[in-house]
This record gives structure tokens, C-alpha cells and sequence, in this order.
């Protein structure tokens, strides 16, 4: 499958300048961020797509060998991790921080909730993980703060996070010299083609450990618990996440930890269905108070209200109690609570009830109005019959 042209991705032409990239860019990356579309993981793709090909065409260097040798001409030395040719290594915590360095805020969502992560990406940084966190409506409706475990790479307390034993050091790596990267030159009949890709020996650390720690073997990190405090305000929805910075994997030998995403999963409830900020539940009321009116309990979010019931009211009637629903995230008020009727019909009479009903049956303001001729006549036509 032919890999997608990235000014194809952005929309310009391929003399598009600087600027117009990074219009371009901008207009899909919000058009398709996590944060506007919650749970939809093919706006989530094109966020990073759109990402992947900004990164490549905003620098010289990259478009360079884009233009001159296509996806090939990327390589390893491109991008993040495993190159750019698959989107195998670009991930959404990468495009979150692309999107964060040039356009001030890593999401829309991190800057509402002050917790973005600011600057460039960070050099030997660990992975970032990403946890769940479920949460129920009331939950939802008031804010919650929620103490969760991470299982993480944490810093090894042995060696200090360094990876060596004690009494022993670290050398200068023979092979990259301390660069920490290696240059690779391959001449092909276009050209040749420089590649610099991070130095296998001391993975990029520019030097290597004589005699390696015995708890971490050399790598300065072990396996881990840490416990994570999240203010989560009311309104967010699935899908939705928070930043938690530098509570990722540390990276090796003492690099910058990765971050944490908190995504959050709304889960169902017994009574209500959430539509937007507004939520839906049923009401059962009796035959005699949806025929002579009244007022019922009705359940809400925070315990129970109060809600007239008019006379007259129709199975299906959908009553509104304002106020009663979510809080709007990015703004102040709230949705309301809709609570559609449903007319109880029991199922067991006493022989009391039964002549009591019987009677009112003969009541013809009891009786419901005729049907519509009409109807039946089109659709004894419709049949044939």
C-alpha cells in the first residue's frame, strides 16, 4: 500500500513556504484534535498524520530529502523512533508535543485544565503511558479528585539512576565519541544520501558503563508503583484526557521521565443516558396521576426533586428540568434533566380495584377517540384488500 504524500496530507502545493505549511497545519490539527473529536480514533490518525507531515515539511533539511527521495529518503535519522514511513514510531504523544511546541499549548484540553506541557520535546525521554480512569456522572456532574497507581519505570535507588556500581565510572563510547549519534554516508545513483541515527552502543548517551549497577543492570531504572493525585473537574466526557508531566517511564541512565495520559471512560448508569450535557431518564407514573396531574419524586444527579406532573400528560411526554444536568466543561451553566413519562399499567388488580375500573370504563369521557378511518382505508389500498 503506497504510503500517503504528505502535501497531499497538509493540502499545499510542493512550493508551499514555511508559512503556508504551518497554516495548513494548523486548520487540520485543530480540525481533528483528540480534545474536539473524544473517542474517534480516525480523527486521532489524521491528527498524527497531519502532524507527521507538518514535522517533515516545516524543516529544510527533512523536505529536502522528502522531495529528492520520497519516504526513503527519511530513514531512521528522521523523525521519532522507527522513522516516518509507516506511522509505526510517530505516536499521539508525539503529535500532542509537535502541536504544543509551535502553537503554544500541547491541547486544547491541557490548556483548560493549566496542565500542558510546555517546550521541546526533551532529549532521552522515556515513554509515556497512557491509564483509564472510569468515572460515573455524579462523578462527572460535581468534579472528583482521584488518587490512582501507575506501574511505571521508576529511577533505581542503588546507583542513583546513573546504572553504575559503586567504585566504578562511565567512558566516552568508542564509537560515537561522546556524539551519542553516528553518521552514516550511502551513495545510490541519485546522490548521496546522509543519515544520523542515535549510536547503538551507548544508545545515545554518548558513554557506556565500565562495570553496570547489579539491581538495574546498567540501565538505572527499575520496575515500579508511584501514586498519581488528578483534580478532575466537572463536565468531561469519554475520551477526554489529562497530561500528568513527567509520570511516564524514566528514561535510562538518569534522562527526563515520559508523561502520563489519563483518558477518562464515563460508565453507564442505572437510571440516566447522557445526550451532550443533557441527561435522559423515565419516569413511571400511575394511570391516575398522568390523568389528573400531581407532583412525583424524579431522581437526579444529586438525590431526588420534585417535578409536576400536568393533567392529561401522554405516555412519551418528555418534561424538562432545567439545570439539572452536566456542567458545560469550557463554559458556565449546565444541561438539563429530560424525564419522558411512562404511564405504569399494573399488573395485578384486587377485585375491588377491578369493579372500580370496570365502572370507569363506561365513562365516555374514558374512551379513547376513534381511529382514523382514513388511515385504515390507505392502507387497506396499500395491501390490496
Amino acid at each position: 500500500m503506497a504510503k500517503p504524500d504528505y502535501y497531499e496530507i497538509l493540502g499545499v502545493d510542493r512550493g508551499a513556504g514555511e508559512s503556508e505549511v504551518k497554516s495548513a497545519y494548523r486548520k487540520l490539527a485543530m480540525k481533528y484534535h483528540p480534545d474536539r473529536n473524544p473517542g474517534d480514533k480516525q480523527a486521532e490518525d489524521n491528527f498524527k498524520e497531519a502532524t507527521e507531515a507538518y514535522e517533515v515539511l516545516k524543516d529544510p533539511q527533512k523536505r529536502q530529502a522528502y522531495d529528492q527521495f520520497g519516504h526513503a529518503g527519511l530513514g531512521q535519522g528522521a523523525g521519532f523512533g522507527g522513522g516516518f514511513g509507516g506511522f509505526e514510531g510517530f505516536d499521539l504523544g508525539d503529535a500532542l508535543r509537535a502541536f504544543m511546541r509551535d502553537f503554544g499549548g500541547g491541547s486544547i484540553f491541557d490548556d483548560f485544565f493549566g496542565m500542558g506541557t510546555g517546550g521541546r520535546r526533551r532529549q532521552n525521554k522515556g515513554e509515556d503511558l497512557r491509564i483509564r480512569i472510569p468515572l460515573t456522572l455524579e462523578e462527572i456532574a460535581t468534579g472528583v479528585d482521584k488518587s490512582v497507581k501507575v506501574k511505571r519505570l521508576v529511577g533505581c535507588e542503588t546507583c542513583g539512576g546513573s546504572g553504575v556500581a559503586a567504585g566504578s565510572s562511565k567512558k566516552t563510547c568508542p564509537q560515537c565519541k561522546g556524539a551519542g549519534q553516528v553518521r552514516t554516508i550511502s551513495r545510490t545513483f541519485l546522490g548521496t544520501v546522509q543519515q544520523v541515527t542515535t549510536c547503538n552502543m551507548c544508545r545515545g548517551a554518548g558513554e557506556i558503563i565500565a562495570d553496570a549497577c547489579q539491581t538495574c543492570r546498567g540501565e538505572g531504572r527499575i520496575r515500579g508503583t508511584s501514586t498519581v493525585s488528578i483534580h478532575i473537574p466537572a463536565g468531561v466526557s469519554s475520551g477526554n484526557y489529562m497530561t500528568v508531566e513527567s509520570m511516564g517511564n524514566v528514561a535510562p541512565n538518569n534522562g527526563q521521565p515520559g508523561d502520563l495520559f489519563t483518558v477518562f471512560e464515563e460508565k453507564e448508569h442505572e437510571h440516566f443516558t447522557r445526550h451532550g450535557d443533557n441527561i435522559v431518564c423515565e419516569l413511571p407514573v400511575s394511570f391516575t396521576t398522568a390523568t389528573l396531574g400531581g407532583t412525583v419524586s424524579v431522581p437526579t444527579l444529586n438525590g431526588h426533586a420534585k417535578i409536576k406532573i400536568p393533567s392529561g400528560t401522554q405516555p412519551g411526554k418528555v418534561l424538562k428540568m432545567r439545570g439539572q444536568g452536566i456542567p458545560h466543561l469550557h463554559s458556565s451553566g449546565k444541561g438539563d434533566q429530560l424525564v419522558r413519562v411512562v404511564v405504569w399499567v399494573p399488573t395485578k388488580l384486587s377485585s375491588e380495584d377491578k369493579q372500580l375500573l370496570e365502572k370507569l370504563s363506561q365513562s365516555e369521557s374514558l374512551k379513547p377517540p376513534p381511529a382514523n378511518k382514513s388511515f385504515f382505508e390507505k392502507l387497506r389500498e396499500t395491501l390490496g384488500v
